[in-house]
């Protein structure tokens, strides 16, 4: 199976797709669709995905798919990214809702707005900072106890929660202050080769 994704390489949840392939050894083609410059707007793109959203990944047989978490869950269905236990992979699925619910409204949006827009801090949402820190408070209680999100070992969750994770810093979120979710991501970065 070779698969086209259409990403942004500058967004953590097109680069969940990648690294998800990269990891099940998945063959793709890399479309980069630049959002800043409004390509996803463009009619050829919105024939593929209709909500002008990236990731967007097309198989062979022409059908198309896109939200990084289902891509990633379709893309690992059957390998040991997604558990086997009923409780575990309902617990993936928990954490997966979670992190576009959650996590990446804040710290990806405060990042998106502060890197690439060019927002002063001082003119963002304080909501962005409170709300993104208390996501990294989840996670941090939670990785005290246990190397990886689910199960003890490497699923769709740690993927998935990687991605803006390891990209906190440039949306002002200083992961020093949290320990051991700085230590999941240097070991997850490590398994993941990146």
């Amino acid at each position: 199976m070779t698969i086209t994704i259409y990403g942004d390489s500058i967004s953590g949840n097109c680069l969940k797709v990648k690294w998800t392939a990269d990891r099940l050894s998945i063959p793709y083609e890399w479309i980069e669709v630049d959002v800043v410059k409004g390509e996803t707007q463009r009619d050829e793109f919105r024939r593929l995905n209709p909500a002008a959203q990236v990731p967007t990944v097309m198989f062979e047989d022409g059908r198309t798919l896109a939200q990084s978490n289902a891509i990633i869950v379709h893309l690992a269905e059957g390998s040991p990214l997604i558990p086997a236990d009923a409780y575990w992979r309902a617990k993936m699925y928990e954490w997966l809702f979670w992190e576009q619910y959650s996590h990446e409204p804040y710290i990806a949006v405060r990042r998106f707005h502060m890197l690439y827009l060019g927002v002063p801090e001082a003119e963002l949402d304080p909501k962005l900072k409170e709300r993104g820190e208390h996501a990294l408070a989840r996670m941090e209680k939670w990785l005290e106890a246990s190397p990886y999100l689910v199960g003890g070992a490497l699923t769709c969750a740690d993927i998935s929660l990687l991605a803006y994770t390891r990209m906190a810093h440039e949306g002002g979120f200083d992961l020093a202050a949290f320990p051991a979710v700085a230590a999941w991501v240097k070991r997850i970065d490590a398994e993941l080769g990146l």
